[in-house]
């Protein structure tokens, strides 16, 4: 499917896995779309047309800080980050189930891959983005929602998403003084079938499982149709609104 977004230069930030492989693809074959920007622990797949990769295998304060330097200024009209954790089982990181599941250490992966890494991006991004029109798309989550919490259980992801939220509905209000026409998106993608959710897919229905490639497609549709209401938006694939 061809995209109908009416950008031309983007950012893509965790650029593997199922939705980004989707992302990027539907973006290469994009006609408007220039240049694109990927941003990787992997290295460089093959068949890359308009993607300048940069394989960053460690993302931190000053690794991302240094990737962000070698961006031109006032230059991407569209960001998407996919970058998120849900499960590791190799370093003993799964959604809680009882407050007895709680670790530091996995507390403490979540919050830096789902709420201080998208920090450092945001630091490093306001100089780069088109100050005019543009958009910064977070992959979040409806569990990230405080007041639609009605099941509890995994700590440590919902409050990481919380937290990811906070900080675009804080940084928006920032980039509206410095960058006016930059707009934040929160977007849930709904459950889709991916590495990251494939233990949970169990109880889905499947007309509720969704392809990495729907997902996009439902994204780039609200990109190119965004909600009347200020920004920043917390937003399903459907298009419709998330209590925050």
């Amino acid at each position: 499917m061809e995209s109908p977004l009416k950008v031309k230069h983007v950012l893509l930030i965790g650029a593997s896995g199922g939705i980004a492989e989707a992302c990027l693809a539907q973006l290469e074959s994009s006609p408007d779309i220039t240049q694109i920007t990927a941003v990787s622990r992997q290295p460089e797949p093959a068949h890359l047309t308009k993607t300048d990769w940069i394989s960053l295998p460690q993302q931190n304060e000053q690794s991302i800080a240094q990737c962000c330097a070698t961006f031109p200024a006032q230059h991407y009209d569209l960001v998407i980050s996919t970058i998120g954790v849900l499960h590791d089982e190799a370093n003993s990181i799964t959604p809680e189930k009882k407050l007895e599941d709680i670790g530091e250490n996995a507390l403490s992966e979540y919050f830096r891959i789902n709420s201080i890494l998208p920090a450092l991006w945001l630091k490093g991004l306001v100089t780069k983005i088109n100050p005019e029109h543009s958009n910064i798309v977070f992959f979040s989550a409806r569990v990230g929602s405080i007041s639609d919490n009605g099941l509890g259980g995994w700590y440590g992801y919902r409050a990481s998403k919380s937290a990811l939220n906070m900080l675009l509905k804080t940084a928006q209000i920032e980039y509206q003084r410095r960058a006016k026409g930059c707009n934040f998106i929160a977007y849930h993608p709904g459950t889709v079938d991916t590495r990251l959710s494939e233990p949970f897919q169990r109880n889905v229905k499947p007309e509720k499982l969704f392809t990495p490639e729907f997902t996009v497609e439902r994204l780039f549709a609200i990109l190119s149709s965004p909600p009347d209401s200020p920004p920043p938006w917390y937003l399903d694939w459907q298009n419709k609104p998330i209590p925050w």
